[in-house]
């Protein structure tokens, strides 16, 4: 437990000026170019990243949502209630209210994944076409979709938008944005609330490492430059519209900072 709140408290320490929220998209876009230059000067190391099934990718990129969801699920529901009644004194029903209200930003977040993706899928699928070993003589067919190319095992070429540039950018900076409410939140230090606190809090900053590396890697090793400009773009486009724009707005699911005077928060996720 005291390793658990040693590391808490250094990480907390490292977010809690801002910097890293505010550089991080920066970091994202300036990865894509350098990960790009390399790839293209053939200066990209061999290492077992260039590998599709290793471990990292298989068991956490493939499946980037579910596990961002489900400890930001938790994460959002304990801090926003606490905030809401130790810094407002609000009564359990309210409070839980608020801690509903935040949690749709989950919701909001899933519809991105969703709509995006499919969107992604729409594209390659619109401007790709298939390359078969056929045997000769056998007429020519036509192919609408990559399923159907692989199907018989083709290669699909078409304009393949960077899902992972995409997902693991908006990702980051989704959790970036969520643990910054541990700002604002004071929990007794000996309390089982500090210690689940503590661990999500913990989890969401190594979960968010294992992005930015994958992010660095996706960069290095696969698609073309303006795949991943574009999947990153769209990753920060889906962040910011949500977080800088809609997030302020009085009918939406609110900043991390609940209840608090728009113009404060407006200071606070600009620093």
């Amino acid at each position: 437990m005291e390793r658990l709140e040693r590391c808490g408290r250094v990480l907390r320490a490292a977010l809690a000026a801002g910097r890293v929220r505010r550089r991080l998209p920066w970091l994202l876009v300036a990865f894509v170019l350098l990960g790009s230059a390399l790839k293209d000067g053939d200066l990209v190391p061999e290492t077992p990243m260039r590998n599709k099934r290793n471990p990292l990718n298989v068991y956490f990129v493939k499946v980037a949502w579910a596990w961002t969801f489900w400890l930001l699920l938790p994460f959002i529901a304990v801090t926003t209630y606490e905030f809401a009644e130790t810094k407002f004194l609000y009564g359990p029903t309210k409070s839980a209210l608020a801690a509903l209200r935040r949690l749709s930003s989950l919701l909001v977040g899933s519809a991105v994944w969703y709509v995006c993706t499919g969107l992604f899928t729409y594209i390659e699928n619109l401007t790709g076409t298939c390359s078969t070993s056929g045997k000769a003589g056998e007429p020519h067919r036509l192919y609408a979709t990559k399923q159907e190319c692989h199907q018989d095992n083709g290669i699909w070429n078409g304009f393949d938008i960077s899902g992972h540039c995409f997902l693991l950018s908006y990702c980051a900076l989704m959790i970036m944005e969520e643990v910054a409410v541990l700002e604002g939140l004071s929990i007794d230090q000996n309390s089982k609330l500090c210690v689940v606190i503590n661990a999500l809090f913990v989890s969401l900053c190594f979960l968010t490492m294992i992005w930015v590396f994958m992010f660095l890697c996706t960069a290095v090793y696969f698609h073309d430059f303006s795949q991943k400009l574009l999947g990153v773009l769209i990753g920060l486009a889906a962040w910011y519209g949500t977080y800088r724009v809609w997030y302020l707005k009085p009918f939406s699911p609110g900043l991390p900072l609940p209840n608090i005077p728009l113009s404060s928060k407006k200071y606070s996720y600009s620093r």
